[in-house]
């Protein structure tokens, strides 16, 4: 049986719809989050999060994950003593559960 290409992005959807414990309260799973939705803003998963759901992603979807790169969508922060230090803003790429879905059609992970 082949699953088509709407399936799996219901499959992806389900999936981080899950996770985020966001659809408590919604009349359906999927009706909370959008191919478009940011990780960071819309989904609101932390860095330990991402990691098991990528974990669990690559084993559902028969995913390649090795050019996945956590640190590339969760840098490192230097903290600092200095209440009045502000740190030097991180420009962080865009990390959307499009970018899932995509790769999970592909069979890798698609993006640096």
């Amino acid at each position: 049986m082949v699953i088509g290409e709407d399936d799996i992005e219901q499959r992806v959807l389900h999936m981080f719809s899950v996770r985020s414990g966001a659809y408590m309260f919604r009349k359906k799973k999927y009706d909370t989050y959008t191919a478009e939705s940011n990780i960071h803003f819309d989904v609101q998963l932390d860095q330990d999060d991402v990691e098991e759901l990528v974990e669990d992603f690559a084993k559902e979807f028969g995913v390649d994950m090795s050019d996945f790169h956590l640190e590339t969508y969760y840098p490192e922060v230097k903290f600092s003593w200095n209440p009045f230090k502000k740190p030097n803003p991180i420009d962080v790429p865009d990390f959307t559960i499009d970018m899932f879905i995509k790769s999970a059609k592909a069979g890798k992970w698609l993006y640096e």
